[in-house]
């Protein structure tokens, strides 16, 4: 290798390891362009601090809870069908009885005591007959209540079925419900209860849920959630319905974890009378159960059409606390847009302004290749 060459790359080297290159900078006097590039930059500053770290908390991480919900329900409810007095337990009208984060509440009934398995008519509506021929024994219908003899029952002027014979009166009730929940936010290692400070088994014993009074109260009226809901209580007890009540979690863990506190939001699902939609074809919310006995060897049941109001516990949650790592990346992306401000500012420059030709030859060092390699031969 010659001596030239060796040259060639030891400067070469020297010039990447020992200089430093900077872009070079034109100073632009121009108000137009100043005005623009600065106002720019304002607005960036302002969607960073206002949008990215004030409104979205771009300096905090976030984590979703792990939830468990437990409720109780308690009071007695008193009907008087037909001169047929009753009282009604949790045990009666809650359905499951195991305190779930989803259950039934029964406001209305409808029952039928005495049932035996036999033949007996079909309820007038559910399958009309003039003759037996209209009735084709061992068959079914979806909304019948079992399985066709064949026959046309005269009186009623309805098919013969074999089914729990005969086929197939109302209250209002003032309950409460209580509800238990307690939360986990697994990143942070942070568990919290709605049970929070303060709230203690004298508290429980004395407060109803208000969301101006007593708004961490987990004691609820049952007539209370169907109002704050958008209910009417007589129309949703008589055909049933269903509402969600959501806790939300909503927790900046920067501050006092005590500030952790949950929310009660409540909301119609399924029930309103003015709904509009297809679902009016299937209005309220109801279901029928049985129970069985045994009377003189024969086995009967008391079947019991319950409407009801269905209850869905929902909880939401969403907790931040400040992490370095996303305060770093929304600094460094918020930086990146800064340069928007330069990139808008030169096309100004260059491309719209009526001495664009002068700022080009401020701004750019045009070198002549031909004259630059000529002069290197020599």
């Amino acid at each position: 290798m010659s001596v030239g060459k060796q040259n060639q790359i030891t400067n070469a080297l020297s010039d990447f390891f020992f200089e430093y290159e900077t872009p070079r900078q034109v100073l632009v006097r121009n108000r137009r362009v100043g005005v623009v590039c600065r106002l720019i930059q304002l607005g960036v500053l302002a969607y960073i601090i206002g949008w990215v770290f004030i409104y979205e908390k771009g300096y905090q991480s976030t984590d979703t809870a792990v939830s468990s919900v437990f409720t109780k329900m308690k009071g007695v409810g008193y009907t008087n069908v037909s001169g047929s007095e009753r009282v009604w337990d949790v045990a009666d009208y809650v359905f499951p009885p195991q305190g779930d984060s989803s259950f039934v509440v029964m406001t209305n009934y409808i029952i039928t005591e005495g049932q035996k398995m036999g033949k007996c008519p079909e309820l007038k509506g559910k399958h009309n007959c003039n003759s037996d021929s209209d009735c084709e024994g061992g068959s079914f219908k979806r909304t019948g209540h079992g399985q066709m003899t064949g026959v046309c029952v005269e009186g009623t002027k309805t098919c013969e079925v074999l089914a729990w014979c005969p086929s197939v009166h109302d209250k209002y009730h003032n309950y409460t419900l209580f509800i238990k929940n307690s939360v986990t936010f697994p990143l942070f290692g942070v568990t919290r209860s709605n049970l929070v400070e303060g709230i203690d088994a004298d508290y429980i014993s004395k407060c109803l849920h208000d969301p101006k009074k007593a708004p961490l109260c987990p004691i609820f009226r049952l007539g209370d959630i169907v109002k704050l809901s958008g209910f009417s209580f007589e129309t949703i007890a008589r055909v049933g319905g269903a509402i969600g009540i959501v806790v939300d979690w909503t927790c900046n863990l920067d501050v006092d974890v005590k500030h952790c506190k949950p929310q009660y939001n409540f909301h119609g699902l399924y029930g309103n009378p003015a709904e509009t939609d297809k679902a009016r074809a299937s209005v309220g919310y109801n279901f029928r159960y049985a129970k069985h006995y045994m009377e003189d060897r024969i086995q009967k049941r008391t079947l019991l059409k319950v409407f009801g109001i269905r209850f869905d516990i929902i909880v939401q949650s969403l907790a931040r606390k400040f992490d370095i790592i996303p305060t770093l990346t929304a600094i460094g992306s918020g930086v990146g847009i800064f340069g928007v401000a330069t990139v808008v500012c030169d096309l100004v420059l260059l491309y719209l302004l009526p001495k664009r030709e002068f700022y080009k030859n401020m701004k750019f060092k045009y070198t002549d290749t031909h004259t630059q390699v000529s002069s290197f031969c020599l």
